[in-house]
């Protein structure tokens, strides 16, 4: 079987830092599906012993404790994928004392993807693609 490789495009874009530059040309990593949990514990349930409807509930249960846990300002860690914790962008004050939770823009998910991810990451094949 052939090694599966990412399919990539090229795109015309604009610096954001520096717009009034001419566009330049990048390539940009093509989605190819979209998997949902249901995929995942079929899949799962080919690789294993287990039922999928046993392997949804796993993954099911595993989703809402890692909310759960990210809720409460901890760092959830699923091994060899990596770790996920919460983050902020706030507004900057002068003082300590004019700090308060209105200083909050907006909350959002850090990924550290683990050493084996980025091994993967780096070993990873690509093919240009003229297709959009």
């Amino acid at each position: 079987m052939e090694n599966p490789r990412v399919k990539l495009k090229v795109l015309r874009k604009k610096n954001p830092q520096s717009p009034q530059d001419p566009e330049k040309y990048y390539v940009h990593a093509v989605k190819s599906a979209n998997v949902n949990l249901d995929w995942l514990a079929r899949l799962i349930s080919n690789q294993s012993t287990v039922r999928k409807p046993d392997c949804l509930a796993v993954l099911s249960a595993c989703v809402d404790n890692m909310i759960d846990e990210l809720s409460r300002g901890s760092v959830v860690s699923l091994g060899s994928l990596g770790s996920f914790q919460v983050s902020v962008r706030s507004l900057g004050s002068d003082k300590p004392e004019q700090v308060s939770l209105n200083n909050v823009k907006s909350s959002h998910l850090i990924f550290r993807p683990s050493p084996e991810v980025k091994a993967a990451l780096r070993n990873m094949k690509f093919t240009l693609s003229d297709a959009d």
